[in-house]
Order: C-alpha cells, then structure tokens, then sequence
C-alpha cells in the first residue's frame, strides 16, 4: 500500500466549517466554501492566493458553471454566483421547510446538479432529524425531489460508466448507491453500499461519514467528521481499505485536484468547542490538506451546465452574448456586430418540454445563422 503525505495546502483559511472542494482543473484552482461564515474561495494553486467572496446566507456549496460564474447554494436556494462583482442570480428554491438549507452538491455527467437539504442546528452538532430531502436540477432550472426523509444530506459520486450514484446520508451513518440513468437523470434501486453504523472510526469522537469522491478504479474516499480521517471503501464489497488520518478531527470533503488529478484535498472545520480550544488543541483546524502518494488518482470534476431560460435578448445584443445562447444548444454562433430581430424572435420559445425546446431553439437558430449570413452577404453586394 501507498505511504501518503498529508501536508497543509491552505492554512486556518476557514473560521468555521470549510466544505464542498471542487478542483477547477481549468485554472488549477480549488474552490471550497466556508459554510456557516458565508464565503466562497478560490485558491489559485500556481500563486497560491486565496480569495473569497463574501455572501448573505449559509453557502452549502460552490461549482463552475461552463457558461461562466458559479453554482453555489445559498440558504435553501440554488444560485448563480459572479465572482468579480459578487452579483448573485437565484434561479431555484428547494424544499419548503424554511428552517432547513442545502448541503453538499455534485454535477452528474450531463451537467445536471444533484443536491440535498439538511435541517436546522437545534443545539451544536445537533441537527432536526428526517426533514430533508434529495433534489436535482435539470438544464432548464426544473427541480425534482427524489427522496425524503434525509436526515443530514451530504457526499456524492458517480461510477465511470455513470451507471452507479452515490450518495451519503451522515446520521444513519451510510453510503447508499442508486442505479443511474444519465440521460433522464433518475435514481432507482436504493441500497446501501457501505454500512458506517458499527465501524471502529477509530477517535473518542462521535464520527459520521460527510463529503465524499471517487477514483478512476471505482473506489470511495470518504471523509468522516470527527474522526479526523479519510477513509477508503470499497463499494462492490462494503470493506475499509485504506485510512488516512488528518490533523483536525472535523474532516469533512474531500476532492482530486492536482495537474496529475492525484492529489487528494480535504477540508474541515472548528465547530462546537471554544476558540481557545483550537489553538491549543488543533491549530490547523479550518485549514485545507493536501495528501500525495496516494497511489491512485480521480477524473475532472463535473461542471454546472444550464439553459439560460430567464434572459430577454434584443436587437442590440452583443455577439458574445448571442454566441452564449449558441453554446446553450450546441450551435456556432454568428459573425457580426448585433443580432437582428429576426435572431431574437426564434430564440423566444417557451415549450415546457425540455427536448422539444431544445430542438426548436437549434432549429431556429440555425435559420437565423442563414438569415444573417444573407443580409451580411446582401449589404456587402450593396457597398458594392
């Protein structure tokens, strides 16, 4: 077995719970958030600065969106965030117990986001039980609720062939698994992959599984709160196969990130107990590790993708907007200084349907493209 190296990658960078890394392999960023203080950061692996943008609730999560900005949760709603101006965008609410917020999130391999909410701290560390619930969001900002009942929603993954999600409930101490249709984005078939109720976590802590990925042989790397590890399954048979202790007992996520994807991140937090605690006790608490030797490595990370279905477009509208539209449905966009009114008049379709706005919008986009190329070809002749 691999010998790993746990080493601190940003230090103390988190006042209360960091959680939710994501590896922007774009940028050789890592993004997490600090939940309860409200920041989303963006560590720059090649400079190593660390910035933050500071929001106006709880924030369960942060992820690239590919048309630009980020997905983050925020409350109990599900938001796009610009990071230069700090502009926040709400496109969906979850859940309608308005004590309750999202957690942890991940984007399937279509780019949809899979989400979970988690009820209110009645006491610290002590949570509401079986109030909330496991959503997704589709490419047209359409919600569905798939499972109740959850009890604190947490870590996510998919298997390589994306036939297999994975999914972790903390206080019932279990890794479920679901068979996955990518296409329709649906769950079937809950079972449980890995049984935490009676394992040794090994800490005179209460324990619970939190943030979870995946590496490229299928295997599971979960942090556990509490117990101050990071722990290997194998989810085909239920069995610990690796564990890597962390210097701050409230490990919570964990991701791949690295130019090689072999390097593991771990956030955590410094919750509960007093300041002074911390600095005596755990000075790294709220700090993000960083583990190499490993022996085993992830696949990039999943990005939020959407249909901007909120936008009204006019005759003026700049072609790089325009050329956002195109990506949306897989079209090239248009050479030109503005849109005509004609190109905005077939991008205005309100088919409920998502497929069949889908085709509707590349159809009438492909004419508009036809149609601007004429008029340019028309305006040229007449210089002429």
């Amino acid at each position: 077995m691999a010998s790993p190296t746990v080493e601190v990658a940003i230090k103390n960078s988190c006042s209360k719970v960091g959680e939710g890394p994501h590896w922007d392999d774009t940028t050789q960023s890592l993004l997490y958030v600090d939940v309860i203080a409200h920041d989303v950061h963006r560590w720059n692996s090649v400079t190593g600065e660390d910035t933050k943008v500071h929001l106006k609730d709880t924030v369960g999560h942060v992820i690239p969106r590919r048309r630009g900005g980020y997905m983050v949760g925020l409350g109990r709603k599900l938001s796009l965030l610009e990071w230069e101006t700090g502009t926040v965008t709400d496109i969906a609410e979850v859940d309608q117990e308005t004590r309750n917020r999202v957690n942890d999130a991940k984007c399937d391999a279509k780019g949809r986001l899979w989400t979970g909410t988690m009820g209110a701290e009645v006491k610290p560390g002590v949570f509401e039980p079986a109030v909330g619930s496991l959503y997704s969001l589709d490419l047209d900002h359409t919600v569905k609720k798939w499972v109740s009942g959850i009890d604190l929603s947490n870590g996510f993954a998919w298997t390589e062939d994306n036939q297999t999600m994975f999914y972790i409930d903390s206080i019932p101490k279990k890794v479920y698994a679901f068979d996955y249709d990518l296409e329709n984005g649906a769950i079937s078939n809950q079972r449980t992959a890995v049984d935490l109720t009676s394992f040794d976590f090994d800490t005179d802590t209460y324990s619970v599984p939190d943030g979870m990925t995946i590496d490229t042989e299928g295997k599971l790397w979960v942090a556990c709160f509490g117990a101050g590890a990071v722990f290997k399954f194998d989810p085909e048979t239920g069995k610990t196969l690796q564990c890597v202790k962390i210097p701050a007992k409230q490990t919570t996520s964990v991701c791949w990130g690295g130019k090689n994807l072999d390097e593991l991140y771990v956030t955590c937090g410094r919750l509960v107990k007093p300041e002074e605690y911390y600095l005596k006790e755990e000075p790294l608490a709220g700090s993000v590790f960083r583990v190499t030797g490993l022996g085993a490595k992830g696949r990039p990370a999943n990005v939020f993708e959407d249909w901007d279905t909120g936008r009204i477009y006019n005759t003026e509208t700049a072609v790089t907007d325009f050329n956002d539209v195109c990506l949306d449905v897989g079209v090239d966009g248009l050479e030109g200084k503005a849109l005509t009114t004609y190109i905005v008049q077939s991008i205005q379709c309100d088919d409920s349907n998502v497929e069949s706005r889908a085709k509707k919008q590349a159809d009438g986009l492909q004419t508009a493209k036809k149609a601007e190329a004429d008029r340019i070809a028309k305006k040229e002749e007449d210089d002429r």
